[in-house]
């Protein structure tokens, strides 16, 4: 198996007294995608903040390949990985083709000023969310579901090796849910995605399940999203059944 491009050591996060996660381990792959799945409250969004450098670990340590993360200047690490958090927002009048182009950032320097490339990313950034229609609109005046849609075009025209998205589906409606999904895993990158829709979490290739801050299974979706651990994690009863459409498993949850 390759190197990881990015993987954590012992990794934990304490706001005062209280430990949000507790010496997690992981590696992400090259070109697989990664969903973390887990309750609320469970460290998921603080484990994808750690990751991505936004936050400092009260232990343990990130590596962007074979580099510390913290030894790395946030232009360096924005060339190689982007983030679409949950809450990004502005007040500023600012076009969505604009905003997008702010992906292109860390790419520009007085040595390389924008160009005809930089300017054809975005427009395939925004083509590639079903944004194109949107790129003269101000950012203030779109839904949350088009928002949603901008900050992954954004993070799309970095051009990125890794994407880190939190739940890059909430707000959207279930065509741009199935499509977004579709489309981030046909990118050529590497991906790791918190989600909240389990039976959305069944197209990843592999799984972290996150409990009360620790790391509790990792490993291919039907392998680790057993009955068991559902009940275990979630307080659900869960089983599957089988799609006659294409053989797909689908989970059928229920409150215990």
């Amino acid at each position: 198996m390759s190197a990881p491009v990015l993987r954590c050591r012992g990794l934990s996060f304490k706001v005062r007294d209280a430990e949000l996660l507790q010496d997690i381990h992981l590696d992400l792959h090259p070109g697989e995608t990664l969903g973390v799945v887990g309750p609320n409250g469970s460290g998921k969004s603080t484990l994808l903040k750690l990751l991505a450098g936004l936050r400092t670990p009260s232990a343990g340590g990130v590596w962007l390949a074979d580099q510390p993360l913290e030894k790395l200047s946030r232009r360096s690490i924005a060339q190689r990985l982007a983030v679409v958090e949950q809450q990004a927002d502005t007040d500023d009048a600012i076009r969505v083709f604009d905003a997008v182009a702010l992906g292109r950032t860390p790419w520009l320097s007085a040595l390389s000023p924008w160009s005809r490339e930089d300017e054809a990313i975005v427009r395939q950034a925004l083509h590639d969310v079903d944004a194109t229609h949107l790129s003269t609109r101000i950012w203030r005046g779109l839904s949350g579901g088009e928002r949603q849609r901008v900050h992954i075009a954004r993070a799309l025209a970095q051009r990125p090796q890794i994407l880190l998205l939190d739940e890059p589906t909430n707000h959207l409606d279930i065509q741009h849910q199935l499509t977004i999904l579709k489309g981030v895993q046909a990118l050529p990158v590497t991906s790791l995605i918190v989600l909240h829709d389990l039976n959305q979490a069944l197209t990843c290739d592999r799984l972290a399940i996150l409990d009360r801050g620790r790391l509790v299974a990792l490993g291919k979706p039907l392998e680790v999203l057993t009955p068991q651990r559902l009940h275990a994690t979630f307080g659900v009863q869960a089983h599957y059944l089988t799609d006659p459409f294409d053989g797909a498993q689908i989970l059928r949850l229920r409150a215990t």
